[in-house]
């Protein structure tokens, strides 16, 4: 079982020291470079790369080669063991899934959780980082309420997360936020990606003032 007062590993504390993981989705995994540099530059360092999207794992090992090594590239939508293989082979630091059920992996898992017992099960199960998923329609409140048994959980909530609930989530206990669409927006697609920086510094922002 996994203590909030235990040490992390390095990836996992990079994560929760950001406060953020971007979540990058679109049809095509085209334009995830140069999005990546624009989150990059405004501060977060933790970009997590969906199986969903066409081309992600080639995205996956080009970000590993164009980023800083400080900088944690993960893969999600993670459903089987051969897409962690898969994910973890192009150079994933990290992996997330929707749900639980896949076995230890050879980097940070953080498997996705929605009720208690899932939630509780994902931790006796050693994850670092437990995904509560879809957080969105549950809000803050449901993470407070849920860390009153379970005080040791490290719980990242992710799915319909706004920009203006980041502070409330961290308050609330979450070690960092998984941001996708409210971040990304159509960035990945020819969107701005001035208004990307834009949004990006205010998730910093944000998460900087939550814990000053």
């Amino acid at each position: 079982m996994t203590d909030q007062n235990a040490p992390l590993d390095p990836v996992s504390a990079a994560i929760a020291d950001c406060g953020l993981v971007a979540v990058l989705r679109a049809p095509t995994a085209d334009g995830f470079a140069a999005v990546a540099d624009v989150l990059v530059a405004a501060g977060v360092t933790a970009l997590e790369v969906t199986l969903t999207s066409g081309g992600a794992l080639d995205s996956i090992a080009g970000l590993r080669r164009r980023l800083p090594d400080t900088v944690a590239v993960g893969a999600g939508t993670i459903l089987t063991e051969d897409d962690a293989k898969a994910a973890v082979d192009a150079g994933a630091t990290f992996l997330v899934a929707p749900v639980g059920g896949l076995g230890p992996q050879p980097v940070p898992f953080y498997p996705g959780a929605f009720t208690p017992t899932e939630v509780h099960a994902a931790q006796r199960s050693g994850a670092p980082i437990v995904k509560l998923f879809p957080a969105g329609g549950l809000g803050p409140g449901y993470l407070k309420d849920l860390r009153g048994p379970l005080p040791g959980v490290r719980v990242m909530p992710t799915g319909g997360i706004g920009l203006d609930s980041i502070a409330e989530w961290l308050a609330a206990g979450a070690v960092a936020v998984g941001l996708g669409g409210p971040l990304i927006g159509d960035a990945a697609t020819g969107g701005s990606l001035t208004a990307l920086a834009a949004r990006a510094r205010q998730a910093v922002d944000a998460v900087t003032l939550a814990r000053s």
